[in-house]
């Protein structure tokens, strides 16, 4: 046996309804929502790239190739580990990131992976970004100078693209 419904009752029902899309109209444009602050852009310094092997290969003598089973002996051995990246951003001659960066994998076989965020104010900056992947202990095999122009909401990104020549902006 159903209740009927009545003309108060759905009065209501419609008021508590409306109350609720008016809240959530109202609440889905104010307050507004910034990423950045007014009067910035932001500058993302974000690659993948592999290093050079951390241990070069090696030919196995006949000695260790008889000593191995029969279904492992390959005469060349390498080891599946990669160094780690050395990177370095810096912007208007401030160092804003500087580190070695670990290869990814359980191995450790796996491309170098960097994702940072700087939030500059707008207007001409000079960014320098730097990059050593083989095993020099000292200085960086890839680097490029850029003076860049940020205006306010722009997100410029930095990336590593070894077939482009190195650096490149998107």
């Amino acid at each position: 046996m159903s209740m009927p419904v009545s003309v108060p009752r759905l009065a209501g029902l419609f008021v508590v309804l409306a109350a609720v899309m008016a809240f959530a109209a109202i609440f889905s444009d104010a307050p507004a929502y910034r990423q950045i602050p007014p009067g910035t852009g932001v500058i993302k310094f974000s690659f993948n790239h592999s290093a050079d092997r951390a241990k070069e290969c090696r030919r196995r003598t006949p000695e260790e190739l008889a000593k191995l089973p029969p279904n492992m002996r390959r005469p060349v051995e390498c080891p599946r580990g990669r160094r780690g990246i050395v990177a370095e951003l810096t912007i208007d001659e401030k160092t804003v990131f500087s580190g070695e960066i670990p290869p990814s994998g359980f191995a450790k076989d796996g491309p170098s992976q960097i994702y940072r965020r700087f939030v500059v104010k707008v207007g001409s900056h000079t960014v320098t970004a730097r990059l050593r992947d083989t095993p020099r202990t000292e200085g960086f095999d890839h680097e490029r100078t850029e003076a860049v122009t940020v205006v306010p909401g722009q997100s410029l990104a930095l990336d590593f693209r070894p077939e482009h020549g190195g650096f490149v902006w998107r």
